[in-house]
């Protein structure tokens, strides 16, 4: 009995461990793929992680998605990369974290030393110049369809669509530096948020089931 209750603790062990490598593959291999095949950086690579991530592998939502991006604007680093470290961490922890980061930033790592071993000619090379004005062409396509449902998705409310105004114009306008705007953001939406009561409705719940306990 006690052998049999070994290996059925053996298979159930090896059974979560492959289960684990292959979604530790899997956030390496797909991240590899993101960081490989995507152009432009940043809110660009916002259609396909949400095509990757959330319509084709479910790992999250749009709208956990857009909360990443959120975030990663807010924080040091690049937004895709970012992005990558939380959904990585979502999925398996510190590790899967590390291996998500280091997917998306790995290409680049390759291309770039490339690049860079034939930097002084790669320039002039007239079909690297031609094909490099193509890609800005498309570049700004994709960002302006990223945009476009970024800010679909954001602002939903007449205070979104107010405070999407007024950080346009401070930013493009006044020049004022993205980081002041993206802190004051942040900053007015929890003050509205505590004058709306939201923190409030959110502690009942757990009072109801408290004393109901």
């Amino acid at each position: 009995m006690a052998f049999r209750s070994n290996g059925t603790v053996w298979t159930d062990w090896h059974g979560k461990m492959r289960e684990r490598l292959k979604t530790l593959w899997d956030l390496f291999s797909i991240f590899f793929k993101i960081g490989l095949f995507t152009f432009g950086g940043g809110i660009a690579m916002l259609p396909i992680l949400e095509k990757e991530l959330s319509e084709k592998h479910g790992w999250t939502t749009s709208d956990e998605l857009l909360d990443y991006f959120a975030i990663g604007q807010a924080t040091p680093g690049i937004i895709a990369v970012n992005v990558a470290t939380f959904v990585g961490h979502k999925k398996a922890g510190i590790l899967g974290a590390c291996l998500s980061t280091f997917g998306m930033v790995f290409p680049s790592i390759i291309i770039i030393t490339v690049i860079a071993k034939c930097i002084a000619n790669f320039s002039e090379i007239i079909w690297v110049q031609k094909a490099l004005r193509g890609i800005n062409v498309a570049v700004a396509a994709i960002l302006t369809v990223a945009v476009y449902k970024f800010a679909k998705k954001s602002v939903k409310s007449v205070f979104g669509f107010v405070l999407l105004q007024i950080s346009f114009v401070l930013i493009f306008v006044f020049k004022v530096n993205t980081v002041y705007v993206i802190f004051g953001s942040a900053i007015l939406g929890v003050i509205l948020a505590a004058c709306r009561g939201e923190f409030k409705k959110k502690a009942l719940p757990a009072e109801g089931e408290a004393s109901h306990d």
